[in-house]
């Protein structure tokens, strides 16, 4: 079987992909807001390129975040490249067509998260990550509800706004681009 290259096109998107991430995600982090917004650049990968380059992208920024200023957040390597994957798929099967399509994909993908990210969160770092989410983490757990149900409702609460805030931003961007620079990512005949 034949390697596929990326293309300088596609390497460039990983990289912007990254950037807007990473810029995204500290920001959010710096003013302990209960969502994420640190997989805009990863959901618009994956949209404009497909799952695996959606996966890098995602699993790049996490590990590159944690080298550079968060630990944290290479721990959630795997959880960026879940979004990647699912975000890829759904882009494919066509759920970035419209705005609700876009809608539902957010939600598809909150769950897919919320799979891998609970575990994580639960058992490497006892719930608290020190995101703006810990707070909720701390007053559900207050409320009688065991961790893992309290990090659960969190991680699905916080995730549900934040990957359909994603996902609409996404859409809405990839909406406005031109023609000329959509042509250059095979995978767009899926969303337009």
């Amino acid at each position: 079987m034949a390697r596929k290259r990326l293309s300088s096109q596609t390497l460039v998107l990983i990289v912007i992909s990254i950037a807007i991430n990473m810029i995204a995600g500290q920001l959010v982090s710096m003013l302990k807001l209960p969502i994420f917004l640190d997989s805009i650049g990863t959901l618009l990968s994956a949209v404009l390129a497909g799952p695996i380059i959606g996966m890098l992208a995602g699993l790049l920024t996490n590990i590159i975040w944690g080298l550079l200023t968060d630990p944290i957040a290479a721990a959630f390597a795997p959880v960026a490249m879940v979004i990647g994957l699912v975000a890829g798929l759904l882009a494919r099967a066509g759920w970035f067509r419209s705005l609700p399509k876009v809608i539902v994909s957010g939600v598809v993908i909150t769950l897919a998260v919320t799979i891998i990210a609970v575990p994580i969160r639960t058992y490497l770092f006892g719930g608290v990550t020190g995101s703006g989410a810990d707070f909720f983490v701390a007053y559900v757990h207050s409320m009688g509800n065991d961790l893992i149900e309290s990090v659960a409702m969190t991680v699905l609460g916080a995730n549900l706004v934040d990957k359909i805030v994603t996902a609409i931003l996404v859409w809405l961007l990839v909406r406005n681009m031109p023609q000329r620079t959509l042509r250059n990512f095979p995978a767009m005949a899926a969303v337009r």
